[in-house]
C-alpha cells in the first residue's frame, strides 16, 4: 500500500491541476493568427484580382448595365471576386471618372458591392462548421451583415429605379440628392492613402504572388493558385484563432469587449466605422467579427450595429477615390454610396430587431442542419439573381 500511495497521487494531482498557458503567450499567439488571417484575405483578393484582370472579367462584368438588376449583380460578382467592397467602389468611381461607366449603371453597381462584401463573412463562418454552437453564432453574425445589405437594397433599389423613370436623364431620387451634394462640396485633389493592413501583410502577399508566378504557366492560372493559397491560409488561421479564443484569452478579452468596445449599440456602431476606416476594408472588419461572435467574445445583439458602422466606414474609400478623380459624376457615385448606407442605418437602426430575429432564426436552422447555410448561398447568389434579371428584362420590354 505504501508503494501505491505516492506513485498514484502525483499523476492524479497533475491531471487535476493542468498547467495553464500564460495570458501573454496566448496574446502573442492570437496576434500571429490575426496577422495570418489578414494576410490570407489580402492574398485571396490579390489572386482573384489577378485572375479577373487577366481575363478582363472586372470590366466585362459591368458591360450590360442598361438593366439595373444586372448592374447590381455585377457589383456583387466583382466584390465576391476581389473580396473587398472598398476595391469595387473605388473601381466603379474610377470607371465613372474615365467615362467607361454611366452614372445610372454605377449607382446600382455600388448597391451590389455592399451585398458582395457580406459573402466573406459566410465563408468565414463555415470554418466553424465542426463546432455546432460556434457555427450557429458565427453564421448568425454573418447573416446580420447580409440581411442589413439585402433588406436595404430591397427598399432602395425599387425607389431609385422607379423614380429614375420620371427623370430626363434617368437619375433616381437618391442619385439626384447625391448630385446636389456633389455640387455643394468642393474638394481638392488628394492622393489615395495605402491601407496599413496591406503594408504590413505585403511580404506574405508578395511571396504568394511570386510562388504563383513561378509554379503556374499563365497569369490567370497563377491568380487562381494564389487565391486558393489565400483561402487555405484563411481557414487555417481561423481554426487556430477560434481554438485560442476558447482558452484563457477569452476570459481576459471578454470583459474588455463587453464592458467597453461593445457595451452599447452606439459604441459598437462607432467601433465599426472607425475600424473600417483604419483598415479600408469592411470585408476584413466584418469577417473578423464573425469568429469573435462565434466564440462568444461579442454578444450577437451588438454585431448588427457594428456591421452597420462597418458599411458606412467603407464608403470613405470611394470618397477618397472621387477626390483623386475630381469629376462631378465620380463624386456623385461616392456620395450615393454614403447616402445608401446612411439610409439603411436610418431605416434599420430603430427596426434592428427585425434583421436580428431573422438572422437568429435562420442561424439556428443552419446550426442544426448545415444544408441550410448552403441553401442560403444558392438562393441569394444564384436563384434570386436569375429571377431578378428575368423580371427586370420583362418589365423593361413591356414599357
Amino acid at each position: 500500500m505504501s508503494n501505491l500511495g505516492p506513485s498514484t497521487d502525483r499523476p492524479a494531482l497533475a491531471r487535476e491541476v493542468p498547467r495553464e498557458v500564460p495570458a501573454w503567450l496566448r496574446g502573442i499567439y492570437a496576434g500571429l493568427c490575426l496577422y495570418v488571417f489578414l494576410a490570407a484575405l489580402n492574398v485571396l483578393g490579390a489572386g482573384l484580382g489577378t485572375f479577373g484582370s487577366d481575363s478582363d472579367l472586372l470590366t466585362r462584368a459591368f458591360a450590360f448595365g442598361a438593366n439595373p438588376f444586372i448592374a447590381l449583380m455585377a457589383g456583387v460578382l466583382v466584390t465576391m471576386i476581389v473580396q473587398s467592397s472598398s476595391f469595387t467602389s473605388a473601381l466603379i468611381v474610377t470607371l465613372v471618372a474615365s467615362g467607361e461607366m454611366t452614372l445610372g449603371t454605377a449607382v446600382f453597381a455600388i448597391m451590389g458591392a455592399n451585398i458582395g462584401t457580406a459573402v466573406t463573412g459566410v465563408i468565414v463562418a463555415l470554418a466553424n462548421v465542426r463546432i455546432k454552437r460556434n457555427f450557429r453564432r458565427s453564421f448568425t453574425a454573418a447573416l446580420m451583415h447580409d440581411l442589413f445589405n439585402i433588406l436595404t437594397v430591397l427598399l432602395v433599389f425599387p425607389v431609385e429605379w422607379l423614380t429614375g423613370m420620371f427623370h430626363e436623364r434617368g437619375y433616381g431620387i437618391f442619385t439626384r440628392l447625391a448630385a446636389w451634394l456633389a455640387d455643394l462640396i468642393g474638394l481638392e485633389e488628394v492622393a489615395r492613402p495605402s491601407s496599413p493592413i496591406k503594408v504590413i501583410t505585403a511580404p506574405i502577399v508578395d511571396a504568394a504572388n511570386w510562388l504563383g508566378a513561378t509554379l503556374m504557366p499563365s497569369v490567370a492560372a497563377a491568380g487562381l493558385f494564389v487565391a486558393g493559397l489565400g483561402l487555405l491560409l484563411m481557414f487555417t488561421a481561423l481554426v487556430f484563432m477560434v481554438q485560442n479564443l476558447r482558452g484563457a484569452l477569452l476570459r481576459h478579452m471578454d470583459g474588455l469587449f463587453r464592458t467597453y468596445f461593445f457595451r452599447t449599440d452606439a459604441r459598437a456602431y462607432g467601433v465599426g466605422v472607425v475600424s473600417t476606416v483604419l483598415v479600408q476594408s469592411s470585408s476584413i472588419t466584418s469577417s473578423l467579427m464573425v469568429p469573435l461572435a462565434g466564440a462568444g467574445v461579442v454578444r450577437l445583439r451588438r454585431v448588427l450595429p457594428f456591421m452597420m458602422g462597418a458599411n458606412l466606414g467603407t464608403t470613405v474609400t470611394s470618397v477618397l477615390a472621387a477626390t483623386a478623380n475630381p469629376i462631378a459624376a465620380a463624386m456623385t457615385v461616392a456620395l450615393f454610396h454614403v447616402i445608401f448606407n446612411l439610409t439603411g442605418t436610418a431605416i434599420w437602426w430603430p427596426l434592428r430587431v427585425i434583421p436580428l430575429r431573422i438572422a437568429t432564426w435562420y442561424g439556428r436552422l443552419a446550426g442544426k442542419r448545415i444544408r441550410y447555410a448552403f441553401l442560403f448561398l444558392i438562393g441569394v447568389f444564384l436563384v434570386v439573381p436569375l429571377v431578378g434579371i428575368t423580371l427586370t428584362e420583362l418589365f423593361m420590354r413591356l414599357r
